[in-house]
């Protein structure tokens, strides 16, 4: 690792689409790793493959980190001295450094159409743009210079590749992985540069701009591990070896079933969402979920992901940003592929649900409560929300739990008065009713020992009391302790709905 330089790493995403979660969980390692070593997050955009730019994308990856709380220190729209930080206002940096593989002669400029190494890929089985094929193609390497200059002056479209030399031993030094040893005979040329857009390829680009800001780290998903000995080369090439940095390929995210990444699909089938924030296409209209209009607190979010392939060596599973911070080491990565359990991550937000106050939960269902037409106070709302978040995992979750409380139930269910309302019941009942008007403290501690008396006086079966009662003031068997209910709604509305439902019931 190095360790005579300042620790700077980016996350570098693509404008072409909703940011997958997956991204999210390499943005977030990448915050640890700066936060725990006192170094910088750089937020760059590749944005090179001007075909593939959507609307919309950027602001709505800044979006999503602005609600998980992932926060940069330079990058687009976060400023610093070494930008621009958006590629596509870096063509001049990137034309300079072709012209320099160019003039060394390390790169050579290639005519072939597409059609062209369609042809060639028909022809030759697992062809490959290398050293044993590019004689045979149409490229500065094989034709005379009179040729290319004719071409390119004629305006023909040409890429520039990377030329690499077989015979070379090419070590990655991968923190998760360990030193990765490859032969440069299996590589093939690469895309550098194309002049129809007079932009450079992910890996021209990423090199020379990780080595211009300086990065030390480069921390990314283990889909970018083919691409590092190329990298390396061309770190070589320009003679950087010395500020090339460390790698680290982060290890997939597998499907919650089966075999393969996680996918959009798996999480339409299976019903969770695979991006941080809600996303309308702008070109086909189509609204997939995210998790904050699902409901999922961010910090339950970052807690879920930061374990989904890296491990503390601990039991502890719930852990605050700063103490993941702490804790954070990124050589305790899985080599393996994390299986995407996003069972676990509603655990997570049922525990943060129950971490955080009663007000503040009471907060964020209060909108819910009105939505619904009920006007209740703050204090009641957070009594209801105190007997009941143990219950849910998302706050949503509460009102079909709870609406009880606030609406008297104007029908009862059907299998609980089969179960729980006898014959006497409503005997019973008419009995409670005049128990409960002769209290004055309805309080829990004010009817509880009242009732209990009476229930023993008059040697009736506890359960048969307390399930028609429950019958009677919600309209189903479910809900807290019946005192708890009953000294929420108070001795007029316990009255009232006890003598309706004696009235409905019979």
């Amino acid at each position: 690792m190095i360790v005579d330089r300042k620790v700077r790493v980016r996350f570098a995403p693509s404008p072409t689409g909703p940011l997958h979660i997956g991204g999210v969980r390499t943005a977030l390692y990448n915050y640890l790793f700066a936060r725990q070593n006192g170094g910088d997050l750089i937020f760059r955009i590749e944005d090179t493959d001007s075909t593939r730019f959507v609307p919309g994308a950027e602001e709505y990856i800044l979006e999503s980190f602005r609600w998980l709380g992932i926060r940069f220190d330079e990058g687009v729209s976060f400023g610093g001295d070494k930008g621009p930080y958006r590629q596509s206002e870096r063509r001049d940096i990137y034309k300079k450094y072709v012209d320099q593989l160019l003039d060394e002669g390390k790169a050579y400029i290639a005519f072939d159409t597409p059609e062209e190494l369609a042809a060639k890929r028909e022809e030759i089985q697992n062809f490959q743009y290398d050293a044993r094929t590019r004689g045979m193609m149409r490229n500065s390497l094989a034709m005379s210079k009179e040729e290319v200059d004719a071409l390119i002056d004629d305006g023909a479209q040409y890429v520039v590749r990377f030329l690499v030399n077989p015979g070379e031993e090419i070590v990655v030094h991968d923190l998760i992985r360990g030193d990765v040893h490859v032969k440069s005979d299996i590589l093939d040329d690469k895309v550098l540069f194309k002049s129809v857009d007079e932009l450079p390829t992910y890996h021209l680009a990423n090199i020379v701009d990780d080595h211009l800001m300086e990065v030390s780290h480069v921390i990314r998903g283990e889909e970018w591990l083919p691409s590092a000995p190329l990298h390396v080369l061309l770190y070589r090439a320009f003679g950087w070896e010395d500020t090339m940095p460390e790698f680290a390929h982060l290890p997939l995210l597998l499907k919650p079933e089966g075999k393969g990444k996680l996918s959009k699909r798996d999480g339409d089938r299976l019903g969770f969402p695979v991006f941080p924030l809600e996303w309308h296409d702008p070109k086909t209209g189509e609204v997939s979920s995210g998790y904050r209009e699902s409901g999922y607190f961010p910090e339950a979010v970052i807690n879920f992901l930061a374990l989904l392939g890296w491990n503390p060596g601990t039991e502890q599973e719930l852990f605050t940003l700063e103490q993941l911070v702490q804790a954070f080491d990124i050589t305790r990565c899985s080599k393996a592929g994390a299986k995407f359990d996003y069972q676990k991550g509603i655990w997570f937000n049922h525990e943060y649900i129950l971490g955080k106050s009663n007000e503040e939960i009471a907060n964020l269902f209060a909108p819910i409560v009105a939505n619904n037409g009920v006007d209740a106070t703050m204090e009641q709302v957070t009594a209801v929300v105190g007997m009941m978040k143990d219950r849910v995992s998302f706050v949503k979750e509460l009102w079909p739990l709870c609406s009880f409380f606030f609406i008297p139930p104007v029908e009862y269910d059907e299998k609980t008065r089969k179960k729980r309302w006898k014959e006497y019941s409503a005997q019973q009942m008419t009995e409670l009713s005049q128990v409960l008007n002769s209290i004055d403290d309805f309080s829990i501690e004010g009817q509880e020992p009242v009732v209990m008396k009476w229930v023993e006086d008059k040697g009736y079966k506890l359960g048969d009391i307390m399930n028609a009662f429950r019958l009677c003031l919600v309209g189903e068997g479910k809900g807290p302790g019946m005192f708890d209910i009953s000294a929420f709604l108070g001795k007029e509305e316990t009255l009232s709905r006890l003598n309706r439902a004696i009235e409905v019931l019979g």
